[in-house]
């Protein structure tokens, strides 16, 4: 699967960072987010296999944005259908968040990425577009520290494993008022909070690689971000735990504000989720066998330079990570549009 869309997957994010960078600092979050979902789709529908969308933008048959069961690929572009044989075809399950951070793209702040993740068919865990508790951690904390545990439990183990002291350690949390107490625990605790807006992917990314200076994301986030999240550090060898929150009065949300405990839990029986209190770690909810992470910078984060636009063309850094070569790729690439006067080395 590498070797066959391996490159095919760092053009998706690619073209999909590029079309929303084009809007940064613009104050349209929409707009930077749609332009990035049609370029995704236009890009993964020149790919040779029949791909289907199990973690998206949501679930309405006619929404114009990839959305949960969407069929992508070459049989899925009207212009290449009547040559298309789909039994020829790879079948892949594909997990998408063209524009990870809207608000930082169109507020101009560091951290928003194009992502994906793919695994053959049956290889990615089919979330609903719900909310998620999540605990990600460096790969030394890998089944140590516990999302059932108290913040101040898990920072104590957290503590021993990277053999710092508590006071040493960043925990990174979404600034929401649902996390007031957990941001006190934390900092009660002795550790350092460092809060972001939005973007928890690359929070999460950020736990599996020394130097970043961030050594646990906790908190309550979108559950599709989770899966993505759990692809990338199921390949890094890291920690990330997630449990679905289907209760309403937990995330209180203009989104949720027409939903009810009982229904969200009745959608999740529809999903064939048994146990809605279940806690999923890296394995269950990237299960494959091979399973690929991609991730291209739209505004320059900690790991990856974000889309630099210079006279004839653009340059880009992507992140992709995978469980069969047991490699993390940074790819530096310079797009050359026009005949470029200048290309830029840094």
């Amino acid at each position: 699967m590498e070797s066959t869309l391996g490159l095919e997957i760092i053009e998706v994010v690619e073209q999909a960072a590029i079309a929303s960078a084009r809007l940064m600092g613009k104050g349209d979050k929409n707009t930077a987010d749609q332009v990035a979902v049609e370029a995704m789709r236009e890009r993964m529908n020149k790919i040779h296999m029949r791909g289907r969308i199990v973690i998206g933008e949501g679930e309405r048959d006619e929404a114009p944005m990839l959305y949960i069961g969407e069929e992508v690929g070459i049989c899925s572009d009207p212009h290449a259908k009547a040559f298309c044989n789909p039994d020829e075809l790879i079948e892949i399950d594909i997990a998408v968040d063209p524009c990870e951070g809207t608000n930082l793209v169109a507020y101009g702040q560091p951290g928003s990425m194009a992502v994906l993740a793919i695994s053959e068919k049956g290889g990615l865990f089919n979330a609903p577009d719900f909310y998620m508790k999540k605990l990600a951690a460096p790969p030394a904390a890998k089944g140590h520290i516990d999302i059932n545990k108290s913040a101040t439990e898990n920072l104590k183990i957290l503590s021993e494993c990277l053999n710092r002291s508590i006071d040493e350690l960043v925990v990174v949390v979404m600034k929401r008022d649902r996390h007031n107490d957990l941001i006190k625990e934390i900092r009660q605790a002795g550790a350092r909070v460092q809060l972001i807006s939005d973007g928890d992917v690359g929070a999460a990314l950020n736990c599996a690689f020394s130097g970043t200076n961030i050594h646990a994301l906790m908190g309550i986030g979108a559950a599709p971000e989770g899966v993505i999240s759990a692809a990338a550090l199921r390949a890094m060898g890291g920690h990330f735990q997630g449990q679905l929150i289907y209760d309403p009065a937990i995330v209180v949300t203009k989104e949720w504000a027409d939903k009810t405990k009982e229904e969200n839990l009745e959608r999740l029986q529809e999903m064939g989720i048994k146990d809605p209190d279940k806690v999923y770690d890296t394995h269950e909810l990237a299960s494959g066998e091979t399973v690929l992470f991609a991730g291209c910078g739209i505004t320059t984060g900690n790991l990856l330079k974000g889309v630099r636009f210079f006279h004839g063309g653009y340059r880009t850094e992507t992140l992709v990570i995978s469980t069969q070569s047991k490699t993390a790729r940074f790819v530096d690439t310079v797009h050359m549009v026009d005949q470029p006067k200048v290309v830029q080395l840094k």
